[in-house]
């Protein structure tokens, strides 16, 4: 489900100029043909100066969670016949129209993009159970310290609320993993340079492939740079904002010090097989590795006008204020 429909190509051209790429001028997508019956192999698309095609429109859209569904057990991955079954029960259970009594949410379902399972059990593949580790100690006395500020001060001003309340970012690895609506990508490629626009919150990442060193100053998606190992585009990420210490639905960071390897490979026409690795070694007590399917999606990305139109963040601290001076009353 788009937010408006003002397309942000335009605006994805004019950040492709600044920052150079207009130096070798944007191939037209090269994609193959689905092969045709019979045919042995499928063959990956080339750009015209050979680098492995990733170009184009993809949403990597799924209810499968990003730690082990409950229903699973240990299971890793699904028979068909279970994810079937598996996926009316999850679809049932986040299901925004049948909420109890009582409860308040911010849409009904028809706003969603949900998908469906895939078959996995969850995206993270490692570590082998699909959870995501725990905490080294000094990363949970960090995190109890940010729960328990929110908890006592949870809208003094805008500052308290968190980068995706703010419609500021997701963060990395957040802005590449699936939610609920909007997990769109536009991936455009150069001799030089690889971008990626992400619908969600509109960011956008124009990563070089230059060798070039990383930079020094901290961003909030980091610093990424890309190399080719044959057909795979592996991109190293490193000097993330410490602003962003999160590990929730929609947003996940885990700060300076974090480093990520994405691994991006188109393994037929409709898919790219996305992979990355977290680690940080002072906040996390292993690296851990999430695997979520990018498939082609139909159209162009359109514009999330969440900042320009973010009216909650507004309510939120209004009504804050209001509950204040109610209990001053009392």
């Amino acid at each position: 489900m788009r937010c408006s429909l003002t397309s942000s190509l335009n605006a994805v051209a004019l950040g492709i100029a600044i920052v150079g790429m207009a130096a070798a001028p944007l191939a037209a997508q090269t994609g193959a043909a689905r092969p045709s019956a019979g045919a042995k192999a499928w063959t990956a698309p080339k750009t015209p100066w050979g680098h492995p095609d990733l170009q184009g429109v993809w949403t990597n859209t799924t209810t499968t969670p990003l730690e082990r569904l409950p229903e699973a057990a240990d299971k890793q991955v699904l028979t068909d016949e279970e994810r079937v079954d598996l996926a009316r029960k999850v679809a049932d259970r986040v299901n925004a129209d049948t909420r109890r009594p009582g409860q308040v949410g911010a849409y009904n379902e028809f706003w969603f993009e949900r998908g469906t399972l895939n078959t996995r059990t969850s995206l993270v593949i490692d570590p082998p159970d699909g959870k995501v580790p725990a905490y080294t100690a000094e990363g949970q006395k960090r995190w109890d310290s940010i729960d328990a500020a929110r908890k006592a001060h949870p809208a003094d001003s805008y500052l308290d609320r968190s980068s995706y309340d703010r419609c500021i970012t997701r963060g990395m690895p957040g802005a590449m993993l699936p939610g609920f609506y909007n997990h769109n990508y536009h991936i455009l490629q150069t001799p030089q340079y690889v971008a990626i626009i992400v619908e969600m919150i509109h960011d956008a990442r124009i990563i070089p492939l230059d060798g070039r060193p990383h930079t020094p100053i901290p961003q909030w998606m980091g610093d990424s740079r890309a190399r080719w190992e044959g057909d795979t585009l592996v991109v190293e990420t490193t000097n993330l904002s410490d602003k962003i210490f999160e590990r929730s639905v929609v947003v996940t960071g885990f700060g300076a010090g974090s480093r990520l390897v994405e691994r991006f490979r188109r393994v037929d026409a409709d898919t790219v097989d996305y992979q990355v690795t977290i680690e940080h070694p002072g906040m996390l007590t292993k690296p851990w590795t999430v695997s979520t399917p990018m498939t082609r999606a139909e159209g162009a990305l359109f514009e999330y006008a969440c900042h320009e139109g973010n009216y909650a963040i507004k309510h939120i601290l209004s009504a804050a204020r209001a509950e204040e001076q109610a209990a001053q009353k009392k």
